[in-house]
C-alpha cells in the first residue's frame, strides 16, 4: 500500500471522500422535509411554516357576500392592512341549492377565489362546514335536508351523515390541490363550527367528520375546531385529533379566554378564530357599532401574547337575494352584513381599518405600496316606477305549473320551493260580513303572510308577533295568503326551520282546509321580463286600510353619458315604500324594509349595472307603496344609511352576547 502524498493533507483527502456522502445526506433531508409545510409544534406552543415558527394575523371575508368582480380589490386591501391570511366559510346551500345540482361558477367560483388569495400573497384558513352559522340561511345547511322531517341536523343521524359524506366527496377533492403543502394557500381547515353551542353533543358525529376530512385531505393538513372561550362550550365542541381554538370579543379578559383554550389544548399555539370587529344586526333593532379603540386595545393584548388571531369580520359584505339568516326568538338579519367591520359593506376604508393596521404594524413589517382607495360612489338620482300588476294578477307567470292541491297546507320544503314566496289559496267557508278572526293558533306562519280576500288586502300575520287579524268577505270568495320566507334560523337547536304555513290556520276557530298552493318563481319571472306579460291593471279603488295587495313595479335607470368611469357603485333608498324585494337587471339585490330599519339603503355594486342600455329595475312591494299619495319613485344615492333609529327599540343592542338565544340552543 503506497504512502499518502505529504503535499495533500489528510483533512483535505478525507473531505473529498466525505463530500459525496454529505451531498447525499442533504438531498435525503430535502426529500424528507417538504419545501412547503405547515403544522403545529407543541414544544414551542406555535405553528410551524416551512420549518420555522409562525404566527398568523388573519381576517374574515365571505366570498358569497362579495361580488366576484370585487374579490381582488377586497383581498388587496386586506393584504395591505398587514394580514398574513384570510378566513372564509363554504356555504353548502350556496353550492348545492337542489339535491345533486352543484354550482361553482361565477360568484360561486371558490377555486378562483382561492387562486386570487394565493396570487395576492394571502394564506387561507378554510371553514368547510358542513354547518357554518355565519348569519347565513340555515347556517349553510341546504333546506332540502328537511325533506326527512325528523332529521337531526348536525348529528350522526344516518340520513344527515349520508348527505354530508356525499357533499364532502364533491367539495374536499376540489380543495386538496389548494392545500399549502400542494402549492396552494390553505394552511388550516376548520371542521364544523361552534359545535359546543349545539344541543346534540354527538362525539360520533365529530369523529365521522374527522375521518371524512382526513380521507379526502390527507394527514398533513391542520384540522381544527372553533368554540366560545369557556369550558361549557369546549366540552362538546373539542375532539381529540382536531386542534381546539376559541373565539372571544374585544374588551374582555384575554388571559381568561386563552386559559379556557388551554383547558383543551395544554400546549400548542394560542388562537382566537373569531375576534369580533363589530357585531350582527337584526331588522327592527339598532345597528351594532363597536369603537375602533376598543378593538385596537384588545388586538394589541392578543398579539403581545404571541397569539394567533382572526378578525371576524374584516369585511362583512351583503346578504344578496334571500341568503340572510335569523336568530331565535325569531329575528331575521337584514340585507347588509356590514358588521361595522374595518372595510365597509362596499369595501370602503374606515377609521377602524387604519387603527387596526397601526396595531398590526407594531408586530410585523407592513407591506410597501399604495392601499387601493375607497371605490367612488355615484348618486344617479330618482327613478320613476310604474305599477305593472299584483302577484295574483301575475299568477300564471309566477307559477306556470299551476297549484298543488292539498287538504291541509304544505311547507316550502314539501313543495321543493326553498326560498322566496308561496301563495296559499282557499275559499271563505262562510259569510264574514262582520270582522272575523283569522288566526295561526300554533304560531305557524313562517315567517310573514300578506292576507287578502277577493283581492282586498286584510292585513299581515307575522311569526311570533302577529298571530291573528280580522277579515271580511263573502262565502266562496278567494282567501289568498302570500307567505314570505324571511330567512332560516342559523344558530342553535331550531335551525331545522320549516317555512310556509307549518300548521293550520283557523277562521273563527274552524280549521281552514282544501288549499290550492302556488310555488312562485319570482326570480325566473323577473328574468323573463315580467312587465311584458302583464296587462296594465285597472285603476285600483281607494283602500281605506293601510295595506295594499303585493304588487310589482318596474322602472329604468339610465347611466348618464359624458362622465368618465361610469357606472360606479351606488345605494338605493325607498322613500315612502314599506317592505319588499328589488331586482336590477335580473340580479336579486335583496330585501328592503325601511318601515322597520335599521337599514334604509341597499348597496348596488357597479358590476350589475350597464351603461350601454337602460337598467331594468323590478320592485315587489309587499305592503304599501307611496304611489297613490306621493311620487312613485326610488332614489339612487352615494351614501349608505344602515343605522337609522327605529320606532321598535330604544335601547342599544347587547354586543357579542348570544345569551338571549341560549334557551334556543
Amino acid at each position: 500500500m503506497g504512502r499518502l502524498d505529504e503535499s495533500c493533507p489528510l483533512s483535505s483527502v478525507m473531505l473529498r471522500l466525505l463530500f459525496p456522502l454529505a451531498g447525499l445526506a442533504a438531498v435525503f433531508r430535502a426529500a424528507t422535509v417538504p419545501q412547503r409545510s405547515f403544522g403545529i409544534d407543541y414544544n414551542c406552543d406555535c405553528f410551524v411554516k416551512d420549518g420555522r415558527p409562525f404566527r398568523y394575523i388573519s381576517g374574515s371575508i365571505h366570498y358569497s357576500r362579495v361580488p366576484r368582480y370585487y374579490w381582488k380589490d377586497r383581498l388587496l386591501k386586506m393584504k395591505m392592512a398587514g394580514l398574513d391570511a384570510i378566513q372564509t366559510y363554504v356555504p353548502w346551500n350556496y353550492h348545492e341549492p337542489q339535491v345533486d345540482m352543484y354550482d361553482f361558477s361565477g360568484d360561486k367560483d371558490l377555486e378562483y377565489f382561492l387562486q386570487l388569495a394565493n396570487d395576492t400573497g394571502l394564506l387561507v384558513i378554510l371553514r368547510a362546514g358542513p354547518y357554518i352559522c355565519a348569519e347565513w340561511d340555515m347556517g349553510g345547511l341546504p333546506a332540502w335536508l328537511l325533506e326527512k322531517k325528523s332529521i337531526v341536523l348536525r348529528s350522526s343521524d344516518s340520513d344527515y351523515l349520508a348527505a354530508v359524506e356525499k357533499w364532502m366527496g364533491v367539495l374536499l377533492p376540489k380543495m386538496r390541490p389548494h392545500l399549502y403543502q400542494n402549492g396552494g394557500p390553505i394552511i388550516m381547515v376548520q371542521v364544523e363550527n361552534e359545535y359546543g353551542s349545539y344541543f346534540a353533543c354527538d362525539y360520533d358525529y365529530l369523529r365521522s367528520l374527522l375521518k371524512l376530512f382526513r380521507q379526502y385531505l390527507g394527514d398533513e393538513v391542520v384540522l381544527f375546531t372553533t368554540d366560545g372561550a369557556s369550558r361549557f362550550h369546549l366540552k362538546c365542541g373539542a375532539l381529540q385529533g382536531l386542534y381546539a381554538t376559541v373565539d372571544f370579543a374585544p374588551g374582555g379578559n384575554v388571559t381568561a379566554a386563552f386559559l379556557a383554550q388551554r383547558g383543551s389544548e395544554p400546549t400548542g399555539p394560542l388562537v382566537n378564530s373569531e375576534f369580533y370587529t363589530g357585531w350582527l344586526d337584526h331588522w327592527g333593532h339598532r345597528h351594532s357599532v363597536v369603537p375602533a379603540q376598543t378593538i385596537a386595545k384588545t388586538l394589541n393584548e392578543i398579539l403581545a401574547r404571541g397569539a394567533n388571531v382572526n378578525l371576524y369580520m374584516f369585511i362583512g359584505g351583503t346578504n344578496f337575494a334571500y341568503w340572510n339568516g335569523a336568530n331565535m326568538p325569531y329575528m331575521p338579519q337584514p340585507t347588509s352584513y356590514d358588521y361595522d367591520a374595518p372595510l365597509s359593506e362596499a369595501g370602503d376604508l374606515t377609521e377602524k381599518y387604519f387603527a387596526l393596521r397601526e396595531v398590526i404594524g407594531m408586530y410585523k413589517q407592513l407591506p410597501e405600496g399604495l392601499i387601493p382607495p375607497t371605490t367612488p360612489k355615484f348618486a344617479y338620482g330618482k327613478v320613476r316606477l310604474q305599477k305593472v300588476g299584483t302577484v295574483v294578477e301575475a299568477l300564471d307567470r309566477l307559477s306556470p305549473a299551476g297549484p298543488v292541491k292539498s287538504t291541509y297546507p304544505l311547507t316550502f320544503v314539501q313543495l321543493k320551493q326553498y326560498f322566496g314566496f308561496v301563495l296559499y289559496r282557499t275559499t271563505l267557508p262562510k259569510n264574514c260580513t262582520e270582522p272575523t278572526q283569522l288566526s295561526s293558533p300554533l304560531n305557524g306562519v313562517h315567517d310573514r303572510a300578506y292576507v287578502s280576500v277577493d283581492g282586498v288586502p286584510q292585513g299581515v300575520l307575522e311569526r311570533d308577533k302577529s298571530l291573528m287579524i280580522n277579515v271580511t268577505g263573502k262565502a266562496g270568495t278567494n282567501l289568498d295568503i302570500l307567505v314570505e320566507n324571511m330567512g332560516r334560523v342559523n344558530f342553535g337547536r331550531y335551525n331545522n326551520d320549516f317555512k310556509g304555513l307549518v300548521s293550520n290556520l283557523t277562521l273563527d276557530q274552524d280549521i281552514l282546509v282544501e288549499w290550492e298552493i302556488y310555488p312562485l318563481d319570482v326570480d325566473g319571472a323577473v328574468n323573463h321580463d315580467i312587465n311584458s306579460h302583464l296587462y296594465r291593471p285597472k285603476r285600483s279603488v281607494g283602500n281605506p286600510l293601510s295595506y295594499e295587495a303585493p304588487t310589482f313595479y318596474t322602472g329604468r335607470l339610465s347611466i348618464p353619458g359624458g362622465i368618465p368611469d361610469l357606472p360606479q357603485d351606488t345605494y338605493v333608498k325607498f322613500p315612502g315604500w314599506t317592505k319588499g324585494q328589488i331586482w336590477i337587471n335580473g340580479f336579486n339585490l335583496g330585501r328592503y324594509w325601511p318601515a322597520r330599519g335599521p337599514q334604509l339603503t341597499l348597496y348596488v355594486p357597479r358590476n350589475i349595472l350597464v351603461s350601454s342600455v337602460p337598467n331594468n329595475i323590478t320592485v315587489l312591494e309587499l305592503e304599501r307603496s307611496p304611489c297613490s299619495t306621493q311620487a312613485c319613485e326610488i332614489e339612487f344615492v352615494d351614501k349608505p344609511n344602515i343605522n337609522a333609529t327605529t320606532q321598535y327599540e330604544n335601547y342599544a343592542p347587547q354586543l357579542f352576547v348570544r345569551d338571549i338565544w341560549l334557551n334556543h340552543l
